[in-house]
């Protein structure tokens, strides 16, 4: 299915909105004291921009493995992020499915509480990496 430059620009629009609002649900929920959430949050506010950066550049993955390996390929080995940009999103994604799916798995303030700026400052990098005027509509 090919998308018009209208819907495809529509769509990079609206996961930047989303990362923006799961940012802001990752910092209530944080205030609640529910880390677990809070990571499933932050990676989901990195993964909704990440897939915006990679539509924007006409990269489409059926996965968040997939997302992730695409990142890496087109952004990260070239220079256009920094690597410690994607070791951050893996780091996120390793927590986030442990955090979700295994037992007994509990994360502490200490360990997620410096993440959420963290979150927030690659929200950032990638969002500069998509022309203003998709960002504007």
């Amino acid at each position: 299915m090919s998308l018009s430059r209208e819907e495809r620009d529509a769509i990079i629009y609206y996961r930047i909105q989303k990362a923006k609002e799961t940012l802001k649900e990752a910092s209530g929920i944080a205030k609640l004291g529910y880390w677990n959430a809070v990571v499933n949050r932050l990676y989901y506010a990195c993964y909704y921009m990440t897939s915006a950066l990679l539509l924007y550049h006409g990269y489409s993955a059926q996965t968040h493995s997939g997302v992730i390996r695409l990142f890496g390929l087109n952004f990260v080995a070239t220079g256009i992020v920094p690597k410690e940009q994607s070791k951050f999103y893996s780091k996120l994604f390793e927590l986030r499915q442990a955090g979700d799916y295994d037992d007994l798995y509990r994360l502490t303030s200490d360990e997620v509480s410096p993440l959420i700026e963290l979150a927030y400052q690659y929200v950032e990098v990638l969002e500069a990496l998509i022309v203003p005027t998709v960002i504007r509509n």
